[in-house]
């Protein structure tokens, strides 16, 4: 009796109001949660399968669309990926390889590096024309030697065959005699020049009185007796001519000596160029020492052309000793001639204003 009572209740609203053609359903009834979504992709895929992550660009919006559940009229669910949203995990092998950064350099290094820097700077670009000025003399003094020894040669001068002639026997004669003057003398004057920038050089480098001026005039010595040879041939003059040589090659051998063994006592003096340059100079100051003995010896046993090939490498020795300067001479940049007046000739103090002053008063 009550259903069918429900029954006409039902055809009655049905005859009288209607229903709609098509009757949707809620659709969180049917929509299923996230949660069951998700498990159910997953368990769709195949065991330990993962997808490799690609990262969007932040300032757009990731769209991820997601297949909606069956009936639903809307067809496809859509949804966003905010920036702020985290992304997921990024599995292990797909990650690229993390290169290590280098480890950071120290203090001490650094100020290291800048020292070294520093001295290639100073050794390839601090070369003025006064470290030029000692390889030049160097030059020139075995060019006009030899200049004047292949004159000697060409006129006959001089005879190969009897031996080998003293340096002071090819400059005897004329013509070449007049040019080894010259050259001589050129060179003397370069060589004085070098010993005065080298007593100050050691003067400013803290280098007593008496041992710097004792090495001072030695080399002023040295290059008055080249003046002397070149001006006082030994045909014409032997004694004078025997002097100047003295002073040349024995008080110059000297000039060099002392300023190694300075080097050797202070510790403090700078040592400018290689490590090898003082054992390179110890080596040629002590041949250089052997070449005399040996000449002086083979002289007085009458062993002419051996004694004469002695006195040709000194002159060689010497040079090359006056050459290694431009190593010493390599921090120079140039120098400056200051005058300094007496107290004779030092002008008056200037007048003070007060007597300025009052002197037009004094002479109306």
């Amino acid at each position: 009796m009550v259903l069918v009572e429900e029954a006409f209740a039902f055809w009655w609203r049905c005859h009288h109001q209607g229903l709609p053609p098509t009757h949707t359903l809620p659709a969180g009834e049917l929509q299923p949660s996230r949660g069951r979504e998700r498990g159910r992709q997953v368990g769709g895929r195949r065991q330990g399968h993962r997808r490799p992550y690609i990262q969007q660009p932040k300032d757009r919006k990731c769209t991820q669309k997601r297949d909606g559940p069956a009936g639903l009229d809307s067809g496809s669910l859509k949804r966003e990926l905010t920036p702020t949203e985290a992304p997921p995990r990024i599995p292990a092998p797909l990650l690229e390889p993390r290169t290590h950064a280098a480890p950071v350099l120290g203090l001490r290094e650094r100020e290291r590096q800048t020292d070294r820097q520093t001295d290639r700077q100073t050794e390839s670009g601090m070369w003025g024309y006064l470290s030029v000025l000692p390889a030049f003399l160097a030059v020139w003094a075995a060019a006009s030697i030899w200049t004047v020894f292949a004159i000697a040669v060409s006129n006959r001068t001089v005879n190969l065959t009897e031996g080998i002639p003293y340096i002071s026997l090819c400059g005897s004669y004329p013509p070449q005699s007049c040019i080894f003057s010259q050259l001589l003398n050129m060179g003397a004057a370069m060589a004085a020049w070098i010993c005065i920038l080298r007593y100050h050089q050691l003067r400013d480098w803290g280098v007593g009185k008496w041992p710097n001026q004792m090495i001072l005039w030695s080399g002023l010595l040295c290059a008055l007796g080249t003046s002397v040879v070149g001006n006082f041939q030994q045909k014409n003059q032997q004694t004078t001519h025997l002097t100047g040589a003295f002073f040349a090659l024995f008080v110059g051998h000297l000039y060099f000596w002392l300023q190694l063994l300075l080097s050797w006592r202070m510790k403090s003096l700078p040592q400018p160029g290689a490590p090898w340059i003082r054992p390179l100079r110890l080596v040629l100051c002590s041949l250089c020492t052997i070449l005399m003995v040996a000449m002086v010896i083979l002289h007085t046993w009458m062993l002419r052309s051996a004694s004469a090939a002695c006195e040709w490498a000194i002159a060689m020795l010497l040079f090359t000793l006056f050459g290694l300067l431009a190593v010493d001479f390599s921090g120079l940049d140039s120098c400056t001639l200051c005058l300094q007046p007496g107290s004779s000739l030092s002008p008056p103090p200037p007048a003070s204003p007060i007597s300025l002053q009052a002197q037009p008063a004094l002479v109306l």
